[in-house]
């Protein structure tokens, strides 16, 4: 795994790029960005989210279940109620119909 001193990859760099593209109180899963950039998978992008995330709206790249990153559920839920973040009745998780971001208009950022 990179290290978070490091510089990002360009992979990584186009993974923070989609981060920053979604609108406030929407959110994309990791599966999502992996798909929409057209290579990697979660793990990977996760990888790039742990180590140069930080600087990004992080809280808006989740797990496919709706939950928030782990080990950052409370930053993130202060994150979601401040977006108005659609979540699931009852639930800390975000409601994935209606918060999934597809990227609209935008194009995949170039490799």
């Amino acid at each position: 795994m990179p290290q978070s001193d490091s510089r990002p990859d360009e992979y990584a760099e186009r993974v923070l790029e989609i981060a920053e593209r979604i609108p406030p109180g929407r959110v994309m899963s990791y599966g999502d960005v992996a798909e929409y950039l057209g290579e990697g998978g979660p793990r990977q992008v996760g990888a790039v989210m742990s180590a140069w995330g930080g600087g990004v709206p992080w809280w808006r790249v989740i797990r496919a279940d709706g939950s928030p990153p782990p080990g950052h559920e409370v930053r993130a839920r202060a994150h979601y109620a401040a977006e108005a973040t659609p979540l699931r009745p009852g639930s800390a998780r975000v409601d994935m119909a209606r918060a999934r971001w597809d990227g609209g208009a935008a194009t995949p950022p170039s490799p």
